[in-house]
């Protein structure tokens, strides 16, 4: 079974390990099967392509790879500071809480 992830698509997040440490950057793709995300900007690969229809000249491509969800932190949209992600439910929703103010994480 999958394990959910406190971060999703669409979320601004800080990198604090690894080569790309520092650099913010918005969720591209979550995976939470294999708990990996893709941060716009972040962790550049290369991709030696063949020509298709898409790209006819083919060539080398580069796009972002996956980096591990523990690498990253979010950064909440209202203190605007990296924090760990709480959770509370509320009426039988379950929200996002922002850990240092306190102040619920909408997306």
């Amino acid at each position: 079974m999958a394990k959910s992830l406190t971060i999703h698509k669409g979320d601004k997040v800080r990198v604090i390990a690894g080569k790309d440490k520092g650099k913010e950057g918005k969720v591209l793709r979550a995976n939470p099967h294999a708990e990996r995300v893709v941060v716009e900007n972040v962790h550049m690969m290369k991709k030696h392509a063949r020509p298709s229809q898409k790209n006819p000249q083919g060539g080398i491509i580069e796009m972002e790879g996956t980096i591990h969800v523990s690498n990253v932190m979010l950064v909440c949209p209202s203190c605007g500071e990296p924090t760990r992600v709480g959770r509370r439910r509320e009426d039988g929703v379950r929200t996002r809480v922002c850990k240092k103010c306190g102040k619920d994480i909408d997306r």
